[in-house]
Formats: structure tokens, sequence, C-alpha cells
């Protein structure tokens, strides 16, 4: 049996927790130092990495808070 087989609804919860923790760590830091971003030559406006924060932190809070219980 595989280690992701055994892996159970708590450490799946506290793992998306803390990727999602991450994604918002780093968009809050594009806003901060005002960094670019290009996909396929659109520049993504800074805005949209503000909602990025909002929803990642929301799904980390969750995904840890899940991960506690």
């Amino acid at each position: 049996m595989s280690p992701l087989q055994t892996m159970n609804q708590k450490t799946f919860s506290r793992i998306t927790g803390i990727v999602f923790l991450i994604i918002a760590v780093l968009h809050a830091v594009r806003i901060v130092y005002g960094w670019d971003a290009v996909i396929a030559g659109w520049s993504v406006p800074l805005w949209l990495s503000g909602v990025s924060v909002v929803l990642s932190a929301y799904l980390a809070f969750h995904g840890l808070t899940l991960g506690r219980k």
C-alpha cells in the first residue's frame, strides 16, 4: 500500500491548507512589491492578486481548521 492510499482526511486538509496559505502569501508579496505577472502576453492586474489573496486565505483557513478537528 502506497503512502497516498493511507492519507486520511485530516492530513489532506492540513496539506491543502498549507498550500493555499503559501499561495495567499505569494500573492500578497506580489502586491506589496508590485511585481509584474505576464501570462501568454497578458499582464495580470494587481487587483486580481488582491482577489486571489482573499480567496486563497479563506481556503487556507478552512483547510487548516478542518485539519485540526
